[in-house]
């Protein structure tokens, strides 16, 4: 007991310390409860997806506004989410999650370019079931428009890149679309004719974007897209001319294809292609 208080004080001092005591622990309390809401609000509200051992958590990432800069009419408003990019096409909202490591998993602007194409000409290349194929794939970006397109798909790249691929893929088109995307590994090249034999693999288009820039596989890429466009497919090919040897494969694709400029996008030209070879042809003397 304090010295300088009487009883009665000591008496209200204890009922003070006490109606403080309680003060304090209703508090602590209500903080409890306000942390337990806060905790089952963010619990319900981030959705957590796991797709090929790849968690994500929406709501727990950091959004960023959308950089203020002039751009193309046709590029789309786009923001960062730890590596994730957020398109919407076809009405949708596409999260695509990308890596810097390597070229095949970075969305490029020929991509964007196409899929706007893709989006805005549906009168004139309808997908609905149509099977489509798409050489260097990368993180799936123009797949799954098409898929959202109604086509059924399959994206291509190499091994390494397939993993990523296949989980942007089934993460932005599950419960959306008629027809499943899927994603398969493939190497430009002679060895296309091995992995998918003429006999089973048609295909009604092929897309390719951005996939002509600095690198040793440009003979290769020419072989594969000969390969796989026959009689009745339609290859439409986006390309953002960075070096010579773009210009070089440009003019030899002109050479190998019957083709025509569908539309230009700032730096980026999209072109249609058809072979110019009938299938007897084909059947005697395979791409190459």
């Amino acid at each position: 007991m304090d010295p300088l208080r009487t009883p009665h004080q000591e008496e209200e001092k204890d009922e003070e310390d006490e109606k403080d005591d309680d003060e304090e622990s209703d508090e602590e309390e209500d903080e409890e409860e306000e942390d337990e809401e806060e905790d089952e609000e963010e619990e319900d509200n981030s959705e957590t997806t796991v797709i090929d051992g790849e968690e994500e958590s929406d709501d727990k990432a950091k959004e960023t506004e959308p950089q203020q800069q002039k751009e193309q009419a046709w590029a789309p408003t786009t923001y960062s989410k730890f590596g994730k990019e957020v398109f919407c096409y076809v009405g949708e909202e596409i999260s695509i999650f990308e890596a810097l490591d390597s070229y095949g998993a970075v969305i490029w602007p020929a991509a964007l370019a196409l899929c706007h194409y893709l989006e805005t000409n549906v009168e004139q290349l309808n997908l609905v079931d149509k099977a489509v194929l798409e050489l260097g794939a990368g993180p799936g970006l123009v797949s799954i428009v098409a898929t959202l397109l109604g086509a059924w798909v399959t994206a291509t790249d190499l091994p390494e890149i397939i993993g990523n691929l296949r989980a942007n893929l089934l993460r932005n088109t599950r419960g959306r679309c008629r027809n499943t995307p899927q994603a398969a590994a493939l190497s430009w090249g002679p060895d296309v004719e091995r992995i998918y034999p003429r006999s089973v693999y048609r295909y009604d288009y092929v897309l390719a974007a951005d996939v002509v820039y600095h690198h040793d596989y440009l003979e290769e890429l020419l072989f594969t897209m000969r390969y796989f466009c026959r009689p009745g497919t339609t290859l439409i090919w986006a390309n953002k001319v960075r070096f010579p040897t773009d210009l070089a494969f440009t003019e030899d694709f002109k050479n190998t294809f019957n083709t025509t400029l569908l539309a230009e996008m700032g730096e980026v030209k999209i072109f249609m292609a058809t072979c110019r070879e009938t299938e007897d042809h084909l059947q005697h003397h395979p791409a190459g």
